[in-house]
């Protein structure tokens, strides 16, 4: 009886926001297209968000201690940083260790994140490949810590404004997004969202997590700008009662029609959102610039200021050299200035026809699919 053949095992790790785990998914459902099915798993930060989209793809979770170094210097934060090294780090190496031990992965896949550091320095301790791939302009501390231990740096923005990296060990391949957000449809936007069609529409993202800043200036002008654009506003879980009480008290029945607002929107919610809006404010988190990339779609990027690194800030000035997005700073971030931008754009047809063809040569739709044949092409020879 001829002995049945061994499965393929991949290990995926990352730090657990959003930003690393949809990439992931969008990898894993090309490699199924590609006619590999090997088992997937994936080794991180307990993450109850991460774990149920993950699981809902047929990934395995299992989760570690991680700890995370905080560099802002509060008593809180020296507190945290003291037991996430003394006690977090040294837990999760240990647990992580046995996990790959035990499941002897043909590869790890790793996105980076404070997630990702036990699971890549046990997976080189025992000889497995690692792959990893950076997101933004700047790397993370993680990714540039684990850059020694890869087999192959996958990177998403072109080498030569990525940095840190060997250019020898970097592959420019994009961002991995879920392609299935390229197939909505504006007749199918208009249905599910209830919208009148009676005015340009603007979506606005604030990430998994929202953006306060962002809500509150969309609520300082929220009467001026409804009078002129139709919005599709996602605020984030955390903030969406409030911003939804707050704009019942500013804005009158009628305007309120232009209005609507989620605290987060999900894969077929943002499928259709991405196809009918005329114009995208958003962070400039990679993920997210490579989703309105993709989607051939004018945009507003305000970067967070506080992000590690100053990475939105320089992952939107990479992106706006392609002449596809206005950059406004937080610093800047006046609600009537923005408006005033808003305007502009709408009243020059050309720019946001300029923008959309910047987006349209920044972007790789099938950067997932890439990825995917370097796993096939690795796993297979």
């Amino acid at each position: 009886m001829p002995k049945k053949k061994k499965k393929l095992k991949i290990l995926f790790t990352g730090g657990g926001t959003a930003g690393h785990i949809f990439p992931i998914i969008a990898v894993c459902r090309e490699i199924r297209k590609l006619g590999l099915d090997p088992e997937f798993f994936y080794l991180g930060p307990k993450d109850q968000f991460a774990s149920i989209l993950l699981s809902q793809e047929g990934i395995k979770v299992k989760t570690i201690l991680a700890g995370k170094i905080r560099r802002y210097l509060t008593w809180q934060s020296v507190l945290q940083n003291i037991v996430g090294v003394l006690f977090k780090m040294p837990l999760g190496l240990f647990q992580s260790f046995f996990f790959i031990f035990f499941l002897a992965p043909d590869l790890i896949f790793s996105k980076g994140g404070y997630g990702s550091v036990a699971s890549c320095l046990n997976g080189w301790l025992l000889q497995t490949s690692i792959f990893l791939h950076e997101s933004d302009v700047t790397p993370g501390l993680a990714n540039r810590f684990l850059a020694r231990f890869s087999s192959q740096i996958f990177v998403s923005f072109p080498i030569s404004q990525t940095e840190y990296f060997s250019a020898e060990k970097m592959v420019s391949i994009g961002n991995p997004i879920r392609k299935e957000l390229l197939s909505g449809s504006k007749t199918e936007a208009k249905k599910l969202f209830g919208l009148s069609s009676q005015k340009p529409i603007i979506l606005i993202l604030g990430g998994s997590q929202g953006a306060q800043k962002i809500n509150d200036a969309i609520l300082a002008i929220l009467p001026e700008i409804l009078a002129e654009f139709e919005l599709i506003h996602q605020t984030g879980d955390k903030n969406v009662k409030q911003v939804k009480a707050e704009a019942k008290v500013v804005i009158s029945q009628e305007l309120g029609k232009y209005y609507h607002a989620f605290g987060f929107l999900n894969e077929i919610e943002l499928r259709e959102a991405l196809a009918v809006a005329d114009l995208v404010v958003s962070r400039a988190g990679s993920g997210t610039i490579f989703e309105v990339a993709a989607s051939h779609k004018p945009s507003i990027l305000i970067p967070l200021s506080t992000s590690a690194q100053n990475h939105q800030v320089k992952n939107a000035y990479a992106y706006a050299k392609k002449g596809a997005a206005l950059v406004i700073e937080e610093a800047n971030l006046s609600p009537h200035f923005f408006l005033e931008k808003v305007r502009y754009l709408f009243s020059h047809s050309e720019e946001l026809g300029k923008m959309s063809k910047g987006a349209e040569q920044f972007s790789k739709p099938d950067s997932a699919k890439t990825l995917a044949e370097y796993i096939l092409n690795y796993l297979v020879k």
